[in-house]
């Protein structure tokens, strides 16, 4: 790896790292910010949902922009739509107000993502070099997941809720400073754009977003569900006779790439299902504070980062499928092992786990990450980034839409054991959902990658024309 593509590497791994903590640490600034604009009963979470919304439903539309208008161009569109909405966030007066600020955040951030990560995956070439960038994409995640929830009380506690979206002003400055220097332009492809596919795709990823958010207090919304599979469908019939479709279908009939996706989803949601019922469980049983959780959970995200970076290095030298399915082993035997949680708050089956997760998640995120991106040309690497990104969104919200379910149906007495028992069966369920992981592993995955020769960049392209010396803003 190039001493280019490591400043590459690190401006846009930062963008991304700040684009995690966006999500994760106003968790740990709610309760300042529900005292300060005193919104009635379950209203704060719409500072939340708003953002998880624009979010998951604007990744496949931003992912295949950055491929028709030029992926620095839209990356650093997005980079300043983030500091504006970073800045309406803090500056927000009323529960309304930061909504819609953090609306705008979600869509800057869905705009980031898939344009950031298609440039690292055309900066490295297909094999070692970009295993290797990925495997680190895939530990500065998990590093921002955590980081978000520590940090965001820390800041919350000394310079108050503001800050933990200001932040992103310096950040973002450094990066709209330095991106032209160090990230050369993509070629715009402005062939035709495939409006009525954006205007059913991306209503219909916010309406099975929003349904599934909705779960664990409302239940299976039957309505908008149904209109989402209306639109999903209309969408394919669209894509099918669309001369610039917004997502050729062509490329679902690659096995790596659908694989890999089925692997991020499988994995998002063991993940995040996993998590609301740890985080249920030390709230209730437990009695843990916020602030003790964040640093039991370091030491998951240091066996995440651990994961990432040595699974990326066995893939290449044994292939995906082994690497994958001791991924998804890990996380389902981390789940198993958490059914096994006492009521009495012992903490050493916990932390077993955790560490166990945490080398589980990283191994299984980066070999699917890896995996969905292989063989991907170069004109729909924006594409394949949302598309993976997207994956990843929606397991996420149904593991804690399922996992809050089962959780919450099986309780029918607050007392410590029932609580656990309940808690309990919700770990079970996540183990479940890493064995669904395991099954597309075994069946999908080949032992091997076969390296695509349009994936790689050319002489002269990506990085090597991003010098201080040659590149324009």
């Amino acid at each position: 790896m190039t001493s280019n593509r490591r400043r590459v590497l690190s401006l846009l791994g930062t963008a991304f790292f700040m684009t995690i903590l966006d999500g994760t640490s106003l968790m740990a600034a709610l309760p300042a910010i529900e005292r300060d604009l005193e919104p009635s009963g379950p209203a704060i979470q719409w500072a939340v949902t708003a953002y998880a919304l624009a979010f998951s439903g604007l990744l496949l539309l931003s992912g295949r922009a950055a491929d028709m208008l030029g992926r620095r161009k839209v990356f650093l569109a997005g980079m300043v739509l983030r500091m504006v909405s970073s800045l309406l966030c803090g500056l927000a007066p009323s529960l309304g107000a930061l909504a819609g600020a953090r609306a705008l955040q979600g869509i800057s951030a869905a705009i980031i993502a898939p344009a950031a990560l298609s440039m690292v995956v055309n900066a490295f070439a297909e094999g070692p070099e970009r295993n290797r960038a990925l495997g680190v994409w895939g530990g500065l995640g998990g590093l921002g997941a955590t980081a978000g929830l520590l940090l965001g009380g820390v800041i919350t506690d000394t310079l108050g809720w503001q800050w933990i979206f200001w932040i992103n002003l310096p950040v973002g400055a450094a990066v709209l400073l330095l991106a032209p220097y160090l990230l050369s332009e993509s070629h715009a492809r402005t062939r035709g754009f495939d409006l009525a596919g954006a205007l059913t795709v991306t209503p219909a990823l916010v309406l099975l977003v929003y349904v599934i958010t909705r779960v664990p207090e409302a239940g299976w919304d039957l309505g908008p569900l149904a209109a989402a599979a209306g639109l999903f469908a209309l969408f394919v019939v669209i894509e099918r006779r669309s001369a610039a479709p917004l997502l050729p279908l062509r490329l679902l009939r690659s096995r790596t790439l659908v694989g890999g996706n089925l692997l991020i989803l499988a994995a998002g949601m063991a993940v995040d299902g996993m998590l609301i019922t740890l985080t249920a469980h030390v709230q209730q049983v437990l009695g843990w504070s916020a602030a003790l959780f964040g640093l039991v959970t370091a030491a998951m995200t240091v066996t995440s980062v651990a994961g990432a970076l040595a699974g990326q290095r066995v893939v290449t030298r044994l292939g995906v499928r082994p690497v994958a399915v001791a991924g998804t082993l890990l996380l389902g035997a981390a789940c198993l092992l958490l059914t096994r949680l006492p009521s009495d708050g012992s903490s050493g089956i916990l932390l077993i786990a955790l560490l166990v997760f945490g080398a589980g998640m990283g191994t299984a995120a980066v070999c699917a990450q890896i995996t969905a991106l292989s063989g991907v040309a170069e004109r729909d690497s924006g594409l394949a980034a949302g598309l993976t990104d997207t994956s990843f969104a929606i397991g996420t919200a149904l593991g804690v839409a399922i996992c809050s379910t089962v959780a919450t149906s099986a309780v029918h007495d607050p007392a410590a054991p029932v609580l656990t028992s309940a808690h309990h069966a919700a770990f079970a369920t996540a183990a479940l959902f890493a064995a669904a992981g395991l099954l597309v592993a075994l069946t999908l995955f080949g032992k091997r990658l076969r390296p695509a020769a349009a994936t790689s960049p050319p002489a002269g392209d990506a990085v090597s024309r991003a010098t201080p010396h040659t590149a324009k803003p």
